[in-house]
């Protein structure tokens, strides 16, 4: 997956190309072998049938069988496979093919098949180096395997062809590539600006949550990390689920946000309607809709008692769980209205007394082996901050 790209918009991007490559790929399959063969026989040093020799119009038959798999793969949204079942079946059945049509003979070897310059061709489409390093080093060990078991060096002419070809394509993906990363890079700044901007609109209206946005951020990604299942991309999407994980309390008045003493039943109420308005303000949104889960679902707890949905256990969103731990940490470090910020090591004691009822006992197992982390990371804080009023004071 694509660093700073929702998953969705890979799968797209990915269907698209898939969707591309199968439509070029069977119309000018069957246009170039018609002509080839048909239209102008005398390129061809044989008598001119498709049908003689080799597997004949059991190649199309190979080809037309993986039409419905991939019609499958498409609908369930997995196109990925896609281009690397293709790939491997063209290779087999053309080596198959020529080896049937040349094995035993006297006749030179001659490859009349398009397919083998569309893969070449086509491999930019997919923006993936790793695919086309696959389709050059098959191709290459197809050839070179037509050679040694036929004893035919002139091989060496579509060996030679293959290379040419893929270097072409080669500065013709890594172009592509570098005008992907500079159009992700532009779109991860402003995405990521515009979030920031949001924020610092929320904390605007409550100056009690200063700074805990990017907190609960930090704190979050570094558990994720260290879960180890999360791909880059859904980390960068994370991270701005993070940090607009309270992007609701907009619509809570600021009596209620900045009350010093202990809230109402009605104004608790109104306090935990905050990941709704949020969820339904974010949803909207291109670029983070994939947030929304997080800000829905970060007070839900591990036994149901949480809010707004009371989900339980496996059923509440994996990185709403993970945040649920971050948001309450730094909560209970953070100084409130209504009460002074809780020693690190209170908060620590008090997450591992939620594990299993309020917390994920799996996530709580993280939170402990990178727990050091966290406190360094809030003794660099405290410390920034001391040394901000030092100044200021001079």
């Amino acid at each position: 997956m694509q660093k700073g790209l929702s998953h969705n918009t890979v799968i797209d991007q990915e269907l698209r190309g898939v969707k591309l490559f199968l439509v070029l790929y069977y119309l000018l399959q069957v246009i170039f072998d018609y002509s080839y063969y048909y239209l102008f026989p005398s390129l061809v040093n044989r008598s001119g049938s498709f049908n003689e020799g080799g597997l004949g119009y059991y190649l199309y038959a190979i080809e037309l069988a993986l039409l419905p798999f991939a019609i499958y793969l498409i609908r369930n949204n997995n196109p990925v496979p896609i281009k690397y079942i293709y790939l491997c079946a063209f290779l087999l059945a053309t080596l198959v093919n020529d080896l049937m049509i040349y094995w035993g003979t006297d006749e030179n070897y001659a490859s009349g098949n398009i397919g083998d310059v569309l893969f070449l061709i086509f491999t930019p489409i997919f923006l993936n180096r790793r695919y086309f390093f696959l389709v050059f080093s098959g191709f290459i060990l197809k050839y070179a395997i037509l050679g040694i078991v036929l004893l035919q060096g002139i091989v060496i002419v579509p060996i030679s062809l293959t290379v040419v070809i893929s270097c072409i394509t080669y500065i013709l993906l890594n172009r592509f590539l570098d005008y992907v990363k500079a159009v992700r890079e532009s779109y991860n700044t402003q995405m990521e600006e515009i979030v920031k901007g949001i924020v610092a609109t929320l904390e605007l209206k409550d100056p009690y949550t200063r700074g805990h946005s990017e907190r609960v951020a930090h704190f979050s990604l570094l558990l994720a990390h260290r879960m180890g299942q999360f791909s880059e991309e859904v980390l960068k999407t994370f991270y701005y689920a993070c940090l607009l994980h309270d992007v609701g309390k907009v619509n809570i008045p600021d009596y209620i946000l900045m009350k010093p003493t202990t809230l109402t039943e009605e104004e608790y109420e109104t306090i935990k309607s905050h990941p709704v308005v949020g969820a339904d303000a974010m949803k909207g949104i291109e670029g983070l809709k994939e947030s929304v889960d997080v800000i829905l679902h970060h007070h839900e707890h591990w036994d149901g008692n949480g809010y707004p949905d009371q989900l339980i256990g496996e059923d509440i969103p994996i990185l709403a769980r993970i945040t649920a731990v971050a948001d309450a940490f730094d909560a209970m470090t953070s100084m409130r209205s209504y009460r002074d910020a809780l020693p690190v090591d209170e908060a620590y004691n008090r997450i591992l007394a939620g594990k299993g009822t309020q917390f994920d006992p799996r996530v709580v197992e993280a939170f402990q082996e990178i727990f050091p982390l966290w406190v360094d990371y809030i003794k660099t804080r405290d410390s920034l901050m001391t040394d901000s009023m030092k100044k200021a004071a001079i």
